[in-house]
């Protein structure tokens, strides 16, 4: 089978791709454990799609108790707010500025702190008009997804560089 010039060049770029660390958005490295816990607020999102997160993209199991896990994920808080940004020279908002925190923090089986409570703070600019409320909520809710998911792509990132 002849390799052509084309070809030649694909394979050059992806080796050199790889050999710079290049990684999809989205995967993460490996975390430090093979098990683990993640406790997070009773009706907030952010603790099945952590579990989704961590089961799709990392050799780390979610297990169902602290007990038979080598680490605890405790989400503290994950709060959204909508705070008005600007507004126009009639006293009508223009813009929101949509703010989503996260704190965390991560132990050990022996409760030993192996990251201290940590805040992840996003925020969004939301451009506002009276005549398209309907698709400025909606709108909102696809910014507000858009923020968790960056959180949890961000824990996971820090959690994957713990040295243990």
């Amino acid at each position: 089978m002849k390799l052509s010039k084309q070809h030649i060049l694909i394979l050059v770029i992806l080796l050199l791709l790889t050999a710079c660390g290049f990684k999809l958005r989205g995967q993460i490295s490996s975390l430090p454990f093979k098990t683990l816990y993640i406790s997070a607020p009773d009706g907030n999102t952010i603790g099945m799609n952590l579990e989704r997160a961590i089961g799709t993209s990392s050799t780390t199991k979610v297990v169902a108790n602290a007990e038979d896990a080598e680490a605890t994920l405790e989400v503290i808080s994950a709060t959204s707010e909508r705070i008005i940004l600007s507004l126009s020279g009639g006293g009508r908002v223009r813009d929101f500025n949509l703010l989503y925190r996260v704190r965390y923090r991560l132990f050990d089986k022996q409760n030993v702190e192996l990251t201290p409570i940590t805040e992840i703070t996003l925020t969004r600019v939301l451009p506002f008009l009276d005549a398209q409320i309907l698709a400025k909520e909606a709108e909102e809710r696809l910014l507000q997804k858009d923020m968790e998911a960056d959180a949890i792509q961000q824990m996971l990132w820090r959690l994957s560089t713990i040295q243990r």
